[in-house]
Parts: C-alpha cells; sequence; structure tokens
C-alpha cells in the first residue's frame, strides 16, 4: 500500500457519519417499511417475502413495545403509551395480514407516522 492509500483509507473512515439511536431507528424502521411497500405490490407470488417483512416488522414493534415499557425510558408517559398502543395495534394487524385477511396499508400509515415523528425529532436536534 502507497502512503497515499493509507491516508485516504484513514480519513476515509473518519468520514462516515456517526448516527444517534434516532437516526438508527429512522433507518431501520424506513428499510422494513419499504420492504413490506415493495413486496406488498408483488401480489400473491411476493407473499412469503411480504411475510418475511411483516414478521420483521413485528419484532421490530416488539422491541419498541419493551423499550417504552421500561420504567426507566426517558420518554414522557404519554408518548410511550401510545407507542406502546401502536406496537399492540401492529402485533394484532400483522396477524390478520399473514392469514390474509387484512392489507398492509395500516401497517405503512404506522410506521410513515413513527418516520415522520422521528424525522421532525431529528431535524430539531
Amino acid at each position: 500500500m502507497t502512503p497515499h492509500t493509507l491516508a485516504h483509507g484513514a480519513y476515509a473512515q473518519a468520514a462516515t457519519p456517526i448516527r444517534t439511536p434516532r437516526g438508527t431507528e429512522y433507518e431501520l424502521i424506513a428499510r422494513i417499511t419499504h420492504r413490506i411497500k415493495a413486496t406488498a405490490k408483488k401480489g400473491r407470488p411476493g407473499f412469503p417475502e411480504l411475510a418475511e417483512a411483516v414478521h420483521d416488522n413485528r419484532q421490530l414493534w416488539t422491541i419498541l413495545a419493551t423499550d417504552v415499557a421500561d420504567i426507566d425510558n426517558p420518554l414522557p408517559k404519554s408518548l410511550r403509551a401510545r407507542i406502546f398502543y401502536l406496537a399492540e395495534f401492529t402485533h394484532i394487524h400483522s396477524g390478520k395480514v399473514l392469514r390474509e385477511n387484512a392489507s398492509v396499508r395500516p401497517l405503512l400509515e404506522v410506521n410513515t407516522a413513527i418516520l415522520r415523528g422521528l424525522r421532525n425529532g431529528i431535524s430539531s436536534k
């Protein structure tokens, strides 16, 4: 390796953005939301991929519910309660989607609303 290559590598690593927990949450929810939307568009042939994306979304919401149920969570109690309710709704509605009795639209709407809230929180910091 040349000195130029070594220097470039060292500075390139420093240029990597540092993610905040809120930014990480945003990226994860956005990625899962995109997967749900993209696989739903495939219709019946895409159902196995949709089922996987809905399952991942359900797991994410389980983690969020666990986090807001923690007594030491710094979020306001009313916000924590609303997030917990959304997690319960997501869990129930996901089951309906997986049984092919419901649309993914409500899941997408919930995730999109959370993304808007996270984006506003990110941009105000």
